[in-house]
């Protein structure tokens, strides 16, 4: 996958235990543990504020892009998103 979810390392940053961040955050252990290993689909932006706010963060510092290899559709990024090549 080329989302490389970093929970882990903010919260040994931070010194956070992740049974603190889950009843802060509302959500199970567990789910926080699926989190944490990128074992998940997606996250709520409600979620994802969350966790930002307990551990004084932003968004890029918990997840990161890392490309895999030759993009699967044909389509180069400026075509799928004209306004970007603008």
């Amino acid at each position: 996958m080329a989302i490389i979810v970093n929970l882990d390392v903010m919260m040994a940053r931070r010194k956070v235990k992740s049974k603190d961040l889950a009843a802060f955050v509302g959500v199970t252990e567990q789910n926080m543990s699926l989190l944490k290993s990128g074992k998940i689909k997606g996250v709520r932006f409600s979620t994802l504020d969350r966790i930002c706010s307990y551990l004084n963060c932003q968004p890029g510092d918990l997840l990161e892009h890392r490309p895999t290899g030759p993009i699967e559709d044909d389509l180069a990024p400026a075509s799928r998103h004209p306004e970007a090549a603008e």
